[in-house]
């Protein structure tokens, strides 16, 4: 089959969108016809080059759709269903999938990078060429087919373009709180970076019943919204940082912190307002061969750190747990919609997000 999809050729060049096919399904593939995709950095990260990632691609990660067709050994979900789709797809045998980490699923690790499935294989195809997969998801099209694991069964009363939004930044945001850090009620929190993760990581802890929820960014705007999101307590992050939140945190500091704004300075930030025997759940990201340098003392006192890309997620059990969260008013998803775009606008709302306009950029593909 045909269809439309926006390819990246080449590093620092804009999107095509471009008709491509798709090769026969295999038995475990689930072709989903998107209807809504968010914009991620992560997608940025690829066009700019800091994440080198093999072209030609078609990218997107955050897709919600229908189901149009399943491959033949594919069981518990069917043509019609209503679907998010997972970036991390598991094989449920390997080493890391037997010990509860599908995160680290190794056929995921193995495939991923190299922009195929789990079976090591692309589907797709552009002028009779080799076309990559994103994520094992490539949401950025009118189509996308994936590993069964990865198509995720929603509620069909929530909207496509709310619901693409829980397959990355909602899940990763929301996870950290109440999945990985399992915050107890009346516990104190803080968050540094109020994007899309950021806002997550608020509403996650104001979910598990936080009494304090402190929001850190540099952007006064940023901090309003995190307001909105359940922040009782907005600090500027500059040099009196540190002293705000010990203030705030009767001198000892957060019980736990969540760092999502991708910089050296907020990292340290980060460690230094973790109370001794804290947690520290770390969410933003730079350039993987960026080196950093940390005051050695900030590590001390028995703090537990954790690197988490998808904020515990068990996608099958979290993601229709998230959409009736939407549902019955408790998880704000409109609000993160800032710029609602057709599949040939996409590279304005790329351009949306790197000037820091948009907390998230939905293309809509029916529009």
């Amino acid at each position: 089959m045909k269809f439309r999809a926006a390819v990246l050729h080449q590093v620092g060049e804009p999107l095509r969108v471009e008709q491509v096919s798709l090769e026969q399904l295999g038995p475990t593939d689930v072709l989903i016809r998107n209807h809504a995709s968010g914009l991620c950095h992560t997608d940025l990260e690829v066009m700019q080059g800091s994440l080198a990632f093999p072209l030609p691609v078609v990218l997107g990660h955050e897709g919600a759709g229908v189901v149009e067709a399943v491959g033949k050994t594919v069981t518990g979900i069917q043509p019609g269903d209503h679907v998010v789709a997972s970036w991390n797809p598991h094989c449920g045998r390997c080493f890391y999938c037997d010990r509860d980490q599908p995160i680290l699923c190794e056929p995921f690790t193995r495939h991923q990078p190299a922009g195929h499935l789990l079976d090591g294989q692309s589907r797709l195809r552009i002028r009779g060429g080799k076309l990559h997969h994103f994520s094992v998801v490539s949401s950025h099209a009118e189509y996308s087919v994936l590993p069964a694991s990865g198509a995720v069964v929603v509620p069909r009363d929530i909207p496509f373009d709310r619901a693409c939004l829980i397959g990355c930044g909602v899940m990763t945001g929301v996870g950290a709180a109440c999945r990985l850090a399992k915050l107890e009620a009346g516990s104190i929190a803080a968050v540094i970076g109020c994007g899309a993760v950021g806002l997550n990581a608020i509403q996650g802890a104001r979910i598990q019943g936080a009494s304090r929820i402190i929001a850190i960014d540099r952007d006064r705007a940023r901090l309003a919204l995190a307001q909105r999101f359940g922040a009782t307590d907005l600090v500027v992050a500059d040099e009196t940082a540190l002293d705000a939140v010990r203030a705030l945190s009767q001198g000892r500091g957060a019980d736990a912190t969540f760092e999502s704004a991708g910089a050296e300075s907020a990292l340290q930030l980060a460690l230094e307002i973790t109370r001794p025997g804290g947690q520290l759940v770390i969410l933003g990201k730079t350039e993987v061969n960026r080196k950093v340098s940390l005051r050695f003392g900030s590590l001390m006192g028995e703090k537990r750190i954790t690197r988490s890309s998808y904020g515990g997620a068990r996608p099958h059990r979290d993601f229709p747990w998230l959409a009736q969260r939407y549902l019955d008013g408790s998880l704000m998803l409109d609000e993160l919609i800032d710029l609602r775009l057709s599949l040939d606008q996409i590279n304005e709302g790329f351009g949306a997000m790197q000037r820091g306009e948009v907390v998230r950029a939905v293309v809509m593909m029916n529009g």
